[in-house]
């Protein structure tokens, strides 16, 4: 996939995309990068212009100081600029999702469908369960060590995963920087969240993809909050096929919309 280049906030960051028409972009979690979130939405390709950054802190966009979700959210504002792009289905996977849930609070102008797959956030009042504090601790006890022993310390989080799985986050892991990883780890396991009430939930007036969370990391109960707050919500099981799911949704959007051609928009090329 072709790559990009785009400044925000101080920093340079990274992303690649590909194919034509409406836009998806689609957000990793953390400790990952681009490659994370490619395989959702790469098939959509064929008549979509396919999106995949990596956030600031991850992957190439290398980014060593404190994070925000004000700041994560802006990156994606700007990069809709630099792209020439007016409105976009934005969605994200595990603590990506936060950044487009974000996203779609602040400037949902820019919004044209938010699609979120296993939700870790459920908001300021509610804060992370305490399965959740104890493995994002546990993520971050090691992140941390990244700055004197190297990214290669993140290696015993993979053993688990699949074989094949394994080696692309291996493979992953190569292009990591230190500084990076440790800002991104120390603020998912902050607590930081998204938005603070559930009330702010039921202000959101995109259309809305879930695709249920249902582990330790992805409660159950997140899912539910979201399902039964957020206007507009369709709701897919944790056992869809993710890319068919965000493809029906996208395709269902932009019928009921009335889809017209995507514009350019000041400063866009």
């Amino acid at each position: 996939m072709p790559e990009f280049w785009f400044e925000s906030g101080g920093a340079r960051l990274f992303g690649r995309k590909q194919g034509q028409g409406p836009t998806v972009v689609m957000l990793h979690g953390a400790l990952a990068n681009h490659l994370a979130a490619l395989p959702f939405v790469a098939p959509l390709s064929s008549d979509h212009q396919v999106v995949t950054p990596d956030l600031r802190g991850s992957g190439q966009s290398r980014f060593g100081e404190a994070l925000s979700f004000d700041q994560l959210s802006l990156d994606l504002e700007v990069m809709l600029g630099e792209l020439g792009v007016a409105r976009a289905f934005i969605g994200g996977v595990s603590s990506g999702t936060g950044v487009a849930l974000r996203l779609a609070l602040r400037r949902p102008d820019l919004v044209f469908g938010l699609i979120l797959v296993k939700p870790i956030y459920a908001g300021a009042e509610n804060g992370y369960s305490r399965e959740q504090q104890e493995i994002l601790r546990g993520m971050d006890s090691i992140a941390s060590r990244a700055i004197a022993e190297g990214v290669e310390v993140l290696k015993p989080m993979y053993e688990n995963l699949p074989p094949t799985m394994r080696e692309k986050a291996l493979a992953m892991l190569e292009g990591f920087d230190a500084a990076s990883v440790v800002a991104t780890s120390r603020f998912v396991a902050s607590g930081s969240q998204p938005f603070e009430a559930e009330a702010e939930l039921r202000l959101l007036r995109v259309p809305t993809l879930l695709v249920r969370g249902n582990d330790a990391l992805h409660p159950a109960q997140i899912s539910d909050l979201y399902a039964e707050t957020i206007p507009n919500c369709v709701v897919e099981d944790a056992s869809a096929d993710v890319t068919v799911a965000i493809r029906s949704f996208c395709d269902a959007t932009q019928a009921s919309d009335g889809w017209c051609p995507e514009v350019e928009v000041a400063g866009g090329r």
